[in-house]
């Protein structure tokens, strides 16, 4: 059970703004900003949360806007496209009908691995899908934004398979079956499913097998890691031991106060995070209420507010003062 991975724990993205994208994600997708602080290895650098009401483990997606980086390109052997929880397949037909009135980019609706899906993408070429859960059986979901403006019926609720474009299929499965302790349980075409702790769409990872293009590289429009879900302090000291007995290259210990982590590069160019499902993200600087509303810094940082204040834009994100009105299509 130490070595137990629950799921997928949030995905870590890069955007060419963190105005533009606050905006899509707030407004277009319905998704909660719960946390608006800074890069802890780049202060100068945004980070933004976005995730379900209460900012549960394995429903958020996060960005950073690193200044002067070029526009990534998708490719071989990278983190290809994220996706999300929607509760039925008469979601999916919402999302049809509110990315055409708000002329977001999107592909006729298909169906994979028995899932009714959706493939969109923003303004950077950031690759995206929604997943119904109609058919779905595994992970627990989160909660819808109870005060957001996407109704509750047809609300994200956390985060889908993943996407991994690989050139090295054989390579890729070893990493994902016997390092990670994922099982692989389903094929279509050049796609390969596998699923970790409880499976279904929260536990999910799909490999698309692809020898023939080039590799991509990373910048706006791209994601910069993946990170699965662990229990807790210990379960991330297992993982620890275990890469080390692999002599497999990984970061140590990282404290990012909202949650705990270990970094490594087990499959070459894809970056993979364990995170500890707490503490989470309300705290001592922010209720439930106004998640995400002020520039929230981890406590190492806190004796230096001014001048972090100085060198980050200030962006406007409080909500707790707007009505937003559930809108139908």
């Amino acid at each position: 059970m130490e070595h137990h991975l629950l799921g997928i724990h949030h995905v870590t993205a890069i955007t060419s703004s963190a105005e533009k994208i606050y905006d899509f994600f707030t407004y277009v997708l319905g998704l909660r900003l719960v946390k608006k602080t800074i890069n802890q290895d780049d202060i100068h650098t945004y980070h933004l949360f976005f995730a379900d009401d209460k900012g549960s483990a394995g429903t958020d997606m996060t960005f950073f806007d690193f200044k002067g980086i070029q526009k990534g390109m998708h490719g071989n052997n990278e983190i290809t496209r994220t996706s999300f929880r929607v509760p039925n397949d008469a979601a999916i037909d919402y999302f049809v009908k509110r990315f055409i009135h708000y002329k977001v980019n999107y592909q006729p609706v298909k169906e994979v691995f028995g899932k009714k899906v959706l493939e969109f993408e923003d303004f950077d070429g950031q690759l995206y899908a929604l997943y119904s859960d109609e058919k779905n059986v595994g992970v627990k979901s989160g909660t819808p934004w109870l005060k957001g403006p996407v109704p509750n019926e047809f609300s994200i609720t956390g985060l889908g398979p993943i996407y991994l474009t690989v050139k090295n299929l054989e390579l890729m499965d070893y990493v994902l079956v016997d390092i990670l302790g994922m099982r692989k349980t389903g094929k279509e075409s050049n796609l390969h499913l596998y699923e970790m702790g409880e499976g279904g769409n929260g536990g999910s990872v799909i490999l698309v097998h692809n020898s023939l293009i080039i590799d991509g590289y990373q910048g706006y429009g791209t994601v910069h890691h993946v990170a699965f879900r662990v229990s807790d302090t210990n379960a991330l000291k297992s993982w620890i031991t275990k890469l080390t007995s692999l002599k497999i290259p990984h970061s140590g210990y990282v404290d990012r106060f909202y949650f705990e982590s270990l970094y490594s590069r087990i499959y070459p160019q894809i970056l993979f995070e364990f995170a500890t499902d707490g503490p989470g993200f309300i705290d001592d600087e922010e209720s439930y209420e106004v998640l995400g509303e002020k520039l929230a810094l981890p406590p190492r940082f806190r004796n230096h507010r001014d001048y972090v204040e100085k060198i980050v834009r200030p962006i406007d994100t409080v909500r707790s003062t707007k009505v937003f009105e559930k809108e139908y299509f």
